[in-house]
């Protein structure tokens, strides 16, 4: 019998693993001293939940606690899930990185889109991450109109030749491609094959019948004191703006309404918790296997789903320095920039996964055997982690045995 990290159970549910205790007094500390409303935390290593925390309330107003099947909208946790769906098609032989996107979406190819590649989607570089002409409310929720609309947009930049992080989009162009391969909606394919099989309460496209346990989105507001950084001076500075496009000409997007939690919309709109995080990247964590030893990806397909593919000392559209695997962020080290850790995630250099608007973030790490996942109710500052979710991830690394990050990765 394992032993366990005695918690504050006027505070923190679940059960820790001794070896991950600072996991948990960083997780309790959240709650105490930096603004922690509601929120969870997992961890596995080898496969076995060792970590699996929950605590605080799913309100503002403190009269629902968190219950240990609570869940909230994980934001572009949702990519990491979408693009995990698209490399498993790899994987199987039925879609290639290489091809153009036109091979399985002929409709696509046009308005100087024609030479775009399914690893363009992929990685940030197809030239699509927003939408010029205006959206209606409630447009998002509509797969077919969205498709269409990206169909007919030219591009940005020159597909391939830089990279610029597809904000909503990503879930329509991947989506689109693991759709028409698979001859599945995303969210169907998504449950068959990846959600139940694995056990991860994760959801692109929420039934009614689970609506009753989301927590809502409380949205992060500056003090008095803030700097805005250079992506939220775009917005107030210039409407047209790629980045102002980007986030606000979303067709109505928002996590609290229930009608975009129920479409399938694969750039924001899953919803989790930390432990269907973990569970969805423990696989990916141990060598492409389940854990009961069904294959999922190959060995060579698991290697490039944690490659950098595209990197940028400023990224087109959330202007930091970003690097992306294939559908996956990588460590991402902006510490010393002028705004510091709210625009950095750092992991060790095998891991990748995900963020989510706010804090939350999924991921695996090969080489730890780790896959790990935190969601929260209020969203905390920064355009990737900020210091409740990276709190947690360094102190999972420490926990293992890593020795710090200064190199902009986490090493042993």
């Amino acid at each position: 019998m394992r032993d366990e990290v005695r918690l504050r159970d006027d505070l923190v549910h679940g059960h820790c693993d001794a070896r991950f205790a600072e996991v948990a007094q960083v997780f309790e500390r959240n709650f105490s001293h930096r603004d922690e409303l509601g929120a969870s935390v997992a961890i596995t290593v080898d496969g076995e939940t060792l970590v699996d925390l929950w605590g605080g309330h799913r309100d503002a107003e403190k009269t629902e606690p968190w219950q240990e099947d609570t869940v909230s909208v994980v934001f572009s946790c949702t990519k990491g899930a979408v693009a995990l769906c698209a490399h498993l098609l790899v994987s199987r032989g039925e879609l290639d990185l290489d091809l153009p996107v036109a091979e399985y979406w002929p409709e696509f190819a046009q308005q100087g889109k024609e030479r775009t590649t399914v690893r363009m989607m992929l990685d940030h570089s197809a030239g699509v991450p927003a939408l010029r002409d205006p959206l209606s409310k409630g447009d998002c929720c509509d797969w077919d109109l969205m498709v269409g609309r990206l169909e007919q947009e030219p591009p940005f930049w020159e597909p391939g030749t830089r990279s610029g992080y597809h904000m909503l989009t990503f879930g329509w162009t991947v989506g689109e491609l693991v759709r028409r391969v698979a001859d599945r909606s995303l969210g169907d394919f998504f449950r068959d094959e990846l959600a139940e099989p694995l056990g991860s309460d994760f959801w692109i496209g929420l039934p009614s019948s689970e609506e009753s346990r989301v927590a809502p989105v409380i949205p992060w507001r500056p003090g008095p004191d803030h700097r805005p950084t250079p992506f939220q001076q775009a917005l107030v500075d210039d409407p047209g703006s790629l980045q102002s496009l980007a986030l606000l000409n979303n067709g109505g997007f928002d996590a609290n309404v229930r009608a975009c939690r129920r479409a399938e919309i694969g750039g924001g709109g899953g919803v989790s918790n930390a432990r269907g995080l973990a569970r969805l990247y423990a696989p990916f964590a141990n060598g492409g296997r389940s854990a009961d030893g069904e294959r999922l990806v190959s060995e060579v397909a698991l290697h490039r789903m944690g490659r950098v593919s595209t990197a940028s000392h400023q990224d087109a559209t959330l202007l930091i320095g970003t690097r992306y695997a294939l559908g996956f962020m990588k460590s991402i080290d902006n510490r010393r920039s002028r705004f510091g850790g709210r625009d950095s995630a750092i992991l060790s250099e095998a891991a990748f996964g995900h963020v989510g608007a706010g804090g939350s973030i999924g991921f695996a790490d090969p080489v730890a055997g780790m896959s790990f996942g935190y969601t929260m109710t209020r969203m905390g500052e920064g355009i990737l982690l900020n210091e409740r979710g990276q709190g947690l991830v360094d102190a999972a690394y420490r926990s293992l045995g890593y020795i710090g990050n200064e190199s902009g990765v986490w090493r042993r």
